[in-house]
């Protein structure tokens, strides 16, 4: 069992004392996190403007959402499915062919404010969905077939507050009754066993799971879109990192899937391809075992709605610059998780139900 900690500058050697006092076997990861901070703008791109190979800022994701729409109009729209705490509002993509009763996936990005690859996937896997679409067979046929709904980014409010104040931000920005504590763990705020282990009841923790389920404006909106488009929805992919790992319910129980068997097989393969390109190694498994139990995940609750098709994904690293991921790394990332993507979509479109 490996845990990454962060530890503040004028205790880290008290912290390091105790560490060898205890006889526990430690190594220091990112011995300056400014200096990471400032170092993950290492991105040739030097555009002022969107940049599919940096690192985007609210505004100018929000802004290219209605790009890619007015530019792709026969392939691409955009809605607005609610809005955050702070009032800004939640767009969401529809790529695909238009066609009568089309099934979809769903997939999400930007859970966890400072997990920053994750709305750069979302983007990445909007433009090859446009620019490969009509040239590469597998992804013409997946957009042909199938609906693919994509939210960039679910915390806004908190992803804002890493560009401005405080980059390690987690948590969405609601304020909580009675404390002076802000924000809550987005992923512990659903439906799903929740509270019960792997959270937090206190609003001064980074796991807090709300005063209750979709307590969050932000949890509510996307849960109400799923429940709104069950009978289409067939698969359900959220994006966050870091750790490399491909993840699959359940998260709060250690009870298995009822379609464990094809949910690993499917995982196997799609680490298997994603590996394929850069040899980036991932490991998979239910979210309780491989990762840690956590109540109120999105993946868990769209799994017992009854999408049996439901994974989370934990991109790069696996800590050497956890979630201060260079920009140069954006590329790779996407590249070869789009693989993962392309094979679980492939699947669910052979076996619909």
């Amino acid at each position: 069992m490996q845990v990454d900690f962060r530890v503040e500058a004028d205790v880290s050697f008290e912290v390091e004392d105790l560490l060898k006092e205890s006889g526990v076997e430690y190594r220091v990861l990112i011995d300056n996190l400014q200096d990471a901070v400032n170092a993950q703008f290492d991105s040739k791109a030097r555009t002022t403007g969107h940049s599919y190979e940096k690192y985007n800022n609210w505004e100018t994701i929000a802004a290219w959402t209605a790009d890619i729409a007015a530019q792709n109009p026969d392939l691409v729209s955009r809605s607005v499915i609610g809005e955050t705490y702070e009032g800004r509002p939640m767009y969401i993509l529809k790529l695909g062919k238009s066609g009568p009763n089309k099934k979809a996936i769903f997939m999400d990005c930007g859970f966890h404010a400072r997990e920053w690859i994750s709305p750069a996937f979302c983007q990445w896997f909007v433009k090859e969905a446009v620019e490969t679409y009509g040239k590469d067979t597998a992804m013409t046929t997946l957009l042909n077939s199938l609906d693919f709904y994509v939210l960039p980014v679910v915390n806004i409010d908190g992803y804002v507050y890493t560009w401005t104040s405080d980059r390690m931000w987690r948590k969405t920005r609601s304020k909580n009754a009675g404390s002076r504590c802000i924000g809550t763990d987005p992923n512990r705020n659903f439906n799903a066993g929740w509270c019960t282990l792997g959270a937090s009841k206190s609003p001064c923790d980074s796991t807090y799971c709300g005063s209750a389920p979709e307590s969050e404006k932000e949890t509510k909106a996307l849960a109400d879109f799923i429940r709104q488009h069950l009978s289409t929805i067939k698969a359900y992919l959220t994006i966050h990192s870091y750790s490399q790992l491909l993840l699959f319910p359940y998260s709060y129980t250690y009870k298995l899937p009822s379609n464990y068997e094809e949910l690993n097989s499917i995982a196997r393969a799609a680490s298997e391809q994603l590996a394929s390109l850069y040899n980036t190694k991932y490991t998979y498994g239910p979210g309780a075992t491989t990762i840690y139990p956590a109540a109120g995940g999105s993946d868990d609750w769209a799994y017992d709605e009854g999408i049996k098709y439901s994974f989370t994904f934990e991109l790069r690293d696996t800590g050497r610059y956890g979630f201060m991921l260079p920009e140069s790394q954006i590329k790779p990332t996407c590249e070869e998780t789009l693989l993962a993507v392309k094979y679980i979509a492939n699947y669910v479109l052979e076996h619909l139900y």
